[in-house]
């Protein structure tokens, strides 16, 4: 019976000794009580490298590193093991060829049943895959924190499921101002403007994101010192594997710049197509300037004959009247499309601005009424301006007569003139004087200011205004050098601002109620009554025909030639001609050109260029008198006068 349990218990052991030598996977082998390797298992082999005969006998602190051994952790594992029945730790350790692995080591104390130490029992687990997994996580946790942290043009940190803000990066603190200390802990909400947190827009960001994963938006936000910035932001939910929310990704960068430029890119291109659109008007208004003024030359001229011609007769004159001041108002639009699209001579000169406004004070009643006060205030020792003085008194007339349409139940209009530096865009050295007239009328809203100088446009209605006033103030304002400023407010008024050149202190001052050189009758209406020759030349048989009328009318013989050459041939055969008026604007030879082979063959006879330009194109035609159309038969005399030197002060200047 006894040898039957000797053999059972020796097969137990057999058992157990085949079950310990098939495990690979872990190393376990036996300790004597002072730590030397009893029993060797095929797994320790793997692991550590030793055969069981190379490593029986041997102490265990073998296997460990030398600086392991240096603190005793060897012993300190044993101690641990019999006192508190068990030790378990994880560290490095060394095998035979010196190589480290990473170990999970339990130690369990061996007691025999007196309860006297027999030894140790050892489980060795490699865990270096692991641990190599470990560390290359860590490595890459703190290189994105590295990367995260080293990021300076985003603003990225993190924010728990309610909005706390529980990292910040150096982006963040540069972008927003606040240091990690300051705003851990915070709620983003912060970052926001006081209008959009009273809106809700930072909670619609996290639930937007919260609900699908991402929120993406631009917007203002505010940094630590108050002050507002663009911003791109875009917030990511972050959700862990069971797909709960445990908080928030949120990336900011600062487009200030970006929106800024394109707001300059956005502004430049409106200003390119406003000028394109200007230049286009304008390039349109001096090509249809010609045909117009002839057409208005045909009617004014054939009126203001009939008229002489027509019998009195109190039911026709209302009528015919009535015809000549249509045409006139048509004479007058084309002079304000010409002066918007600046290519209206100006006769600039110095111009007081208080003399202009006194001289208009016996209009100005008239043409506001008497709802409407009016009053003017100008700064003392104010210089004159450069410009032209009957544009500008026309010009300032029609900001008062627009201050006056903005105020139909009555108000105030005020005429205010003061030097200034030179604005933006404007000469930085020179001086300006600005002339401001202000109202306190309905005033403009927005879109309606950005319209205003727009030709053409007008919130006057239908038939009460053409909406070149103001277009014609801003060409005369820029073709003088100067600018056009508009300040409104919708109910609070308008103030409407024409800056000018200032003229030198030593500049002669040209009253505004004098007129232009060439305007003025500068002798007797019999100036002309002595019988001339005249050749007149015009490609428009309608203008040549009222042309010959008015001469004919004044007494003189006329020959009319179509174009320049007839001109030429009739000059060669027709015999004495005292004078020559020729349109400019004709095929194959301008007027200029003509004038040029005449003073070449017959350089004593005088020569008038008419033309329907505003001004003549560049080349010798400056040197001839010029007689603008439509021209009255006032302005012809005074330029046949002007022509045969009747007015030798005034031998260039221009008849308009």
């Amino acid at each position: 019976m006894r040898d039957s349990l000797a053999q059972v218990k020796l097969n137990e052991e057999e058992r157990y000794r085949l079950l310990v030598d098939a495990i690979t996977d872990y190393a376990i082998y036996m300790l004597d009580p002072s730590g030397r390797i009893s029993s060797w298992n095929p797994g320790a082999q793997r692991f550590k490298g030793y055969r069981t005969e190379e490593i029986l006998g041997h102490h265990f602190s073998r296997f460990y590193t030398e600086e392991d051994r240096a603190v005793e952790l060897p012993a300190r594992a044993l101690r641990v093991a019999q006192t508190e029945g068990r030790f378990e730790n994880e560290g490095w350790r060394v095998r035979k060829d010196g190589s480290r692995f990473w170990a999970h080591v339990i130690i369990d104390p061996i007691w025999s049943p007196s309860g006297d130490l027999l030894g140790f029992a050892k489980v060795t687990r490699d865990l270096t895959e692991r641990k190599r997994a470990e560390i290359e996580l860590k490595k890459s946790e703190q290189q994105f924190q590295m990367l995260v942290q080293g990021v300076s043009d985003y603003a990225i940190f993190m924010l728990d499921p309610d909005g706390y803000v529980s990292n910040w990066n150096l982006g963040a603190q540069r972008i927003k101002g606040y240091r990690a200390e300051e705003i851990v802990g915070s709620h983003f909400s912060r970052f926001y403007t006081e209008e959009d947190r009273a809106a809700g827009v930072p909670e619609r960001g996290l639930e937007t994101a919260r609900r699908e994963g991402r929120f993406e938006k631009e917007g203002i936000r505010q940094r630590k010192d108050g002050s507002h910035f663009w911003a791109h932001v875009v917030i990511d939910a972050i959700r862990d594997e069971t797909g709960s929310l445990i908080g928030f990704a949120k990336v900011t960068r600062d487009i200030t710049e970006k929106v800024e430029a394109q707001k300059a890119l956005n502004q430049a291109r409106e200003d390119l197509f406003q000028a394109q659109k200007m230049e286009a008007i304008g390039q349109l208004t001096g090509g249809i300037a010609h045909d117009f003024n002839n057409l208005l030359m045909a009617v004014l001229g054939s009126l203001e004959i009939l008229k002489k011609r027509m019998p009195e007769d109190p039911s026709l004159v209302p009528l015919l009247d009535n015809a000549m001041q249509g045409a006139e108002r048509g004479v007058a639009l084309v002079q304000r499309m010409l002066t918007y699209s600046r290519k209206q001579n100006l006769n600039m000169t110095a111009v007081g601005v208080p003399q202009v406004i006194a001289d208009m004070m016996e209009l100005i009643p008239r043409s506001i009424g008497a709802s409407i006060s009016f009053e003017t205030n100008f700064e003392e020792a104010l210089p004159p301006v450069v410009t032209d003085p009957v544009q500008l008194e026309t010009a300032i007339l029609n900001l008062i007569v627009n201050a006056r349409d903005a105020m139909p139940d009555g108000g105030s209009i005020s005429v205010r003139a003061d030097a200034v530096p030179g604005l933006a865009g404007l000469s930085p050295d020179a001086a300006f004087v600005r002339i401001s007239v202000s109202d306190t009328g309905e005033g403009m809203d927005t879109e309606t200011l950005q319209h205003a100088t727009t030709p053409f446009f007008t919130t006057k209605g239908v038939g009460k205004g053409t909406g070149l006033g103001l277009s014609m103030v801003q060409g005369l304002a820029e073709q003088s050098g100067g600018r056009l400023l508009i300040e409104s407010t919708k109910g609070k008024g308008t103030t409407v601002s024409l800056v000018l050149p200032a003229a030198d202190a030593d500049a002669d001052e040209t009253p505004a109620n004098e007129s232009l050189p060439g305007t003025r009758t500068c002798i007797e209406h019999d100036h002309a009554r002595r019988p001339l020759t005249v050749l007149a030349v015009d490609d428009d048989a309608l203008v040549l025909m009222n042309t010959t009328l008015m001469l004919e009318d004044l007494g003189h013989t006329v020959i009319e030639a179509f174009n320049g050459q007839a001109a030429l041939e009739t000059l060669g055969t027709a015999g004495t001609v005292d004078l020559v008026i020729t349109d400019h604007s004709m095929p194959r030879m301008t007027g200029a050109e003509l004038a040029e082979r005449i003073n070449a063959q017959w350089p004593h006879l005088p020569i008038i260029l008419a033309t329907g330009y505003a001004e003549l194109p560049s080349g010798n035609g400056d040197q001839w008198p010029k007689l603008s159309k439509p021209f009255s038969q006032e302005q012809l005399a005074e330029a046949v006068a002007l022509a045969m030197h009747r007015c030798p002060e005034q031998k260039t200047a221009a008849a308009r």
